[in-house]
């Protein structure tokens, strides 16, 4: 589960949770614990072998040059995104449809947000917001591949090159996912991977990961993950403690060598889901556009009877999630940009009508049609 997420989990044992850790954990339980003991036994916990292996592995898999181990998925971003070295009132452009460390990020890093709207049918970042919301201030773009499915890269990166902006993919739901043959991951400057517990490439903890081609840059992510240093001791600058350890890059070792077979579950569950749900006009699906390879981190549907639905599922022992209900221009905490409801309205129409359904690799052909029977119940058919 995302840490953003609003869930509805139901406590039973017959209940259909809307995700499942505990089946994927007991079918890798010896060789998670192979980890432990290899750490334990040789006194191994930061940095190290395992790390170095899981990089490796890490950068191979999402077809770039390097990969650099980080603490979470806001770290890898806040690390990208201060490699670019972003001066006071530099604008970078990203989506108010995503979890707060997108934002949050760009702003620790020194710059300024500037929230675009997101396309209706991907529910990712609009070029054409991106084109309008461009000032003489702004220095990049954070597209966010969210939910599994990659943003439009060729128009993002289109943009970027003719008003000489940077890239920074947010890939932190989007492990795995392809567009137009290339891993998303591969295709700006850097990208920021969450190894959140609940992604599809999830730690036994925290844990994310920055991947590039650039080696200066990829060499200052590493000086920033660990307090500025270049080598012990000898600080260039300022940095954060910000280090994946070594227990949990072995976890990921463990699972990553699964990930291609789970997206393959993730992708056939949400086959099933579309077949199911075809005829159910209330319920809007999510789309996969046929130039890329959605991996389905969540399968986020949308409908006018949300609250209801939701409530009449979790009645059932149905698990569900909001992703995400209230729209980062709205929130508290960026009031001070005056942005009010009606100022990114295709953000704020999906916010009040996405519900995430149960999503996960272990997720079983009669549990997608048990939740899909339900919905199809409430809505009368």
């Amino acid at each position: 589960m995302s840490a953003a997420a609003i869930p509805h989990l139901p406590q039973t044992a017959e209940g259909i949770p809307f995700l499942d850790l505990v089946s994927q954990h007991a079918g890798l339980e010896e060789e998670l614990l192979d980890v432990f003991r290899r750490a334990l036994q040789g006194a191994a916990f930061i940095g190290g072998p395992e790390l170095a292996a899981f990089e490796s592995e890490f950068a191979a898999f999402c077809e770039t040059a390097d990969a650099a181990g980080v603490a979470s998925g806001t770290d890898a971003l806040r690390f990208a995104l201060m490699v670019m070295k972003p001066e006071a009132g530099d604008e970078v452009i990203t989506v108010s449809h995503t979890f707060m460390a997108t934002s949050e990020a760009i702003t620790q890093a020194g710059a300024t947000i500037r929230f675009v709207d997101i396309d209706e049918e991907s529910m990712n970042i609009d070029p054409a917001g991106v084109e309008a919301a461009i000032t003489p201030r702004t220095v990049g773009i954070v597209p966010v591949h969210l939910y599994g499915q990659p943003a439009n890269m060729d128009a993002i990166l289109e943009i970027a090159d003719r008003h000489g902006l940077w890239v920074i993919e947010d890939a932190c739901q989007a492990h795995g996912a392809r567009y137009k043959g290339r891993r998303v991951g591969s295709m700006g400057r850097m990208a920021a991977f969450s190894f959140y517990p609940g992604k599809n490439l999830g730690a036994c903890g925290e844990g994310g990961a920055v991947t590039g081609s650039d080696a200066a840059l990829m060499s200052l992510v590493r000086q920033y993950r660990e307090h500025g240093q270049v080598k012990k001791y000898y600080h260039a600058s300022e940095g954060y403690n910000g280090r994946l350890d070594a227990i949990q890059a072995g976890i990921l070792r463990v699972k990553l060598r699964r990930l291609d077979h789970w997206t393959e579950r993730r992708r056939r569950a949400a086959d099933l889901y579309r077949d199911a749900l075809a005829d159910v006009s209330e319920v809007r699906l999510p789309s996969e556009h046929s130039d890329s390879r959605h991996v389905y981190h969540l399968f986020a549907v949308r409908t006018d009877r949300r609250e209801a639905l939701q409530a009449y599922l979790s009645a059932r022992k149905i698990g569900s999630g909001l992703h995400y209900p209230l729209p980062l221009h709205l929130q508290d905490a960026y009031s001070g940009m005056g942005m009010r409801r009606g100022s990114l309205p295709v953000t704020e129409r999906t916010a009040d009508s996405i519900l995430s359904l149960p999503m996960f690799a272990e997720l079983t052909e009669e549990q997608v049609d048990r939740v899909a029977s339900a919905i199809r119940e409430f809505f009368g058919r």
